[in-house]
Formats: C-alpha cells, structure tokens, sequence
C-alpha cells in the first residue's frame, strides 16, 4: 500500500491532474535532459509553446467543466501528433509545451521537422471539439524555439512564449519561429503593455468621434473611436494596442471607461436641444461582452449619467457571436432597456441568416471593403445590395462605413441605404471639432 501511495504522490508531483500531461516540473527535467542530450549527440531539438485561440471565451460562455472537456481533448489530439520519447507537457491554463529531440544536425532542417510537426498540430487543433450538448470550434498559436544544448531552460521557454505571441500577433492559428528580431519586439510590447496599463488613469485616452450623416445631410449621431495619445510616442496606432489590450485583458477596463465616457458625452449633449437626439456608438469586445456582469454594467452606466439608453449604441462583429444563446440573452435585456445593437463589418465574418434573425439587433454596417469595391466589382455592388435587402426585409436600419466619394454615396442611396460614414463628410475628429461640424453641417 505504501509502494502505492508513494507512487500517487510521485504522480501528483510531477504530472497535470486534469490531462495527466507532465507539469511544469516534470517538463522542466526533461527539457534539461535533452539540452544535454543534444550538446552530446550535436542533434538540434525543439521546443513548441502552444496557446490555445480565445479559450476564455469557452469557460465564460459554456462553464468550466467544458473548458475542462477542451483541455483533455486537446491533450489527447497534441499527443497524437508527436513521436513516441517527446514530451507534451501542460504548463498552466490553456498553455502546452512539446519538446521535440534530436530532430538534425543542421539547424535549418530541425527547424522544417519542427515546422511539420507544428503545422500538424495546428490542423488537428482546428477540428471541431464535439461532446453531447457542446459543439465547439478554436484554434491554437504556436511559439517555436531550435535549441543545440548550449541555452538555458528558461531562455528557450522565453523565446518560445515570445513567438507564441507573434503568432497571436499574426491573426492567431498560425506559427512562428523565435528571432533576434522578435527579441527587440518582444521587449517593445512589454514597454508598451506596461505604458497601456498605467493610459486610463493618466488621462492618456481619449474618444474621438466620426459623425453619421443621413440622407439629408444632417449628422445623426457619431461612432466613439478609441486614440491613445502617448506622452513620448504621440498618437499610438490602433492596429498596435487594441491586439495588445485584447490579449492582456485590459481590454476590460479600457471598455468600461469607453462606456462611462460615452454615456458621459451623452449626457452633456442631452442638456443641448442641438444635440439632445444624437446617437453614441461605441465598439465593445468580445471579452466585455462574455462578461457575466456586461448588462449591469451598461445598465448602470446608462443610470449613473441619466442618459437616455435609446441613444446609446453598441457595436459588435459577427466573429463575436461565440455562444449564440448567451450572447441573445445580454441583447434582449439590454434591448427592453432602449439600448441599441448595430453588427459591426456586416458580410465579412461568418454569421448565419438564422443567427441574424435571433439576435435583437437595430442595424446592419456594410463594411468598407465592400463599399469602396462596389464600383470596382459587380460581386461587391451585389453582396451590398444583398444586405441591404436583408436589412429591410428584418426591418433593420442599414448603415454604410468608409464612404468617401460622392459616387459611392449615390450608388448606396440607389441601392436603398441612406445613412453613411467615412472620409466624404468627415474622419474621426476630437471633441471640439466634432461640435463644429454640427453647426457646419446645418
């Protein structure tokens, strides 16, 4: 009995409870091992960091216990993909390490065995997880390191996270190889994720607005559009923190002070007979909205600032319906409330007519790729005329973005949509200048 119980607790110490992967220790040892291993032999090895895409979003929507589910399949699929003596460890969370050794002498050609194997992963980490009552697609990033036995543990671990993180980087299911040169980008995000997370309380933030313009002329309202205004960089480009907020989880609070602000905006402008009727759209997240609490939050918002909720507007992708049920919920509610949803770049995700017609929606936003083609392409003036169809036929308003000549406006006024956005009456502009407009466009 002894023998066994010194065997379960050597099985606890060394190994996942939940997969039965090796843990961090084990992984640890053995990854020691074959540094050596490879010093002697003068075979190259490998190590793959593996991060699974948005697994948050599947202990947020389906519970843990699924998550749980996720993470056992996932082992079993990453093992399925490997050599009998490599290891596949889990690390913590949604994070796995394999260690491939003695792939080749030549570092180049370790580094294409490693690819195989990565790619192979990345194949078999896209089919669908399917359990009873719980059908559910994801993703991983892939981090790759080529060790030769002279580097330290730690030092491979760190690049392989580093590479991990270019792949997030890159548009996440994809892999990507440690260089010297994700190095210095590696330390340029810390700096700058660092920097992000002290922005909301030093007043670095603000919103700047780009007014919705109807048929007539008349500016109807404006989409809220995040700028972060860096005391040594300037203004930092969206495309360079948004990703950064997304992954880190700040995305959360800087949400939460874009709701306050706005709702904040609408209140001042509701004091204003000018601007008493203009609608507030601001963008939200996949994070905020999987968040148990979003609905009291905008509910609280909307009730600390007195705003009137039916000019509030909330603007989310098709790519965020993760959980359709949770997601038809939070609307409804906040629906009975006046608050209003618009479907963000409409025609490029993946969204299904059914789904459409379950979610309580105001409006439909054509996106800009289509509407700067349509003049191009037949297919593009069809796939816009399309969906403004199906917006009338739900009876949804149908907005336009990225509308910048005449042209393209008389074209989506024949086609049967008449509100627009984009460059033609204005880009996003700070405060000020938006007040402006509103008495220009008088």
């Amino acid at each position: 009995a002894s023998k066994a119980n010194q065997a379960e607790i050597r099985h606890l110490a060394f190994y996942d409870a939940l997969t039965q992967l090796p843990n961090r220790r084990l992984m640890e040892d053995r990854l020691a091992h074959d540094l050596l291993l490879a010093l002697r032999s003068g075979k190259r090895g490998s190590l793959l960091f593996v991060d699974l895409d948005n697994f948050k979003a599947i202990n947020d929507t389906k519970g843990h216990a699924s998550g749980d589910r996720v993470l056992i399949e996932t082992a079993s699929r990453l093992k399925q993909c490997v050599r009998e003596g490599d290891t596949v460890a889990r690390i913590g969370g949604d994070e796995f390490v394999v260690i491939l050794d003695s792939l080749h002498t030549d570092t180049l050609e370790a580094a294409a065995l490693a690819r195989i194997v990565a790619e192979k992963v990345l194949l078999n980490l896209s089919k669908p997880y399917q359990f009873s009552g719980f059908d559910f697609s994801t993703t991983a990033s892939i981090g790759i390191s080529v060790f030769d036995g002279s580097e330290a543990a730690s030092e491979l671990l760190r690049q392989a996270d580093i590479a991990m993180y270019k792949a997030k980087s890159l548009g996440r299911n994809t892999l990507a190889f440690f260089s010297p040169d994700l190095n210095f980008a590696a330390t340029k995000r810390a700096n700058l994720l660092l920097d992000l997370s002290r922005a909301v309380s030093k007043g670095q933030l603000e919103l700047y607005y780009q007014p919705q313009v109807n048929q007539d002329h008349h500016i109807i309202g404006a989409e809220a559009l995040l700028r972060w205004n860096h005391p040594v960089l300037g203004m930092v480009s969206l495309a360079d923190f948004i990703p950064l907020a997304e992954d880190s989880g700040l995305i959360l609070p800087i949400g939460h002070w874009v709701l306050e602000t706005a709702c904040q905006q609408l209140q001042s402008w509701a004091t204003n007979p000018q601007t008493e009727g203009l609608r507030l759209a601001i963008n939200v997240s996949a994070r905020q909205l999987v968040q148990s609490d979003f609905v009291h939050q905008v509910r609280n918002a909307i009730a600390r600032y007195g705003v009137r909720a039916h000019n509030l507007e909330l603007e989310i992708t098709e790519s965020m319906v993760l959980d359709i049920s949770d997601t038809q919920m939070k609307m409804q509610e906040l629906d009975m409330l006046g608050v209003g949803f618009s479907m963000d770049d409409f025609g490029t995700g993946f969204s299904s007519l059914s789904s459409l017609t379950k979610l309580k929606l105001r409006q439909l936003k054509i996106d800009k790729s289509f509407v700067h083609n349509m003049e191009l392409t037949v297919s593009d003036t069809v796939v816009v005329q399309t969906i403004i169809g199906m917006a009338v036929s739900l009876g949804l308003e149908v907005i336009a973005e990225g509308v910048e000549t005449a042209s393209q406006r008389a074209l989506l006024s024949k086609l049967g949509c008449h509100l627009y956005q984009g460059y033609l009456f204005s880009p996003a502009v700070p405060l000020t200048t938006f007040a402006k407009l509103l008495t220009d466009f008088e």
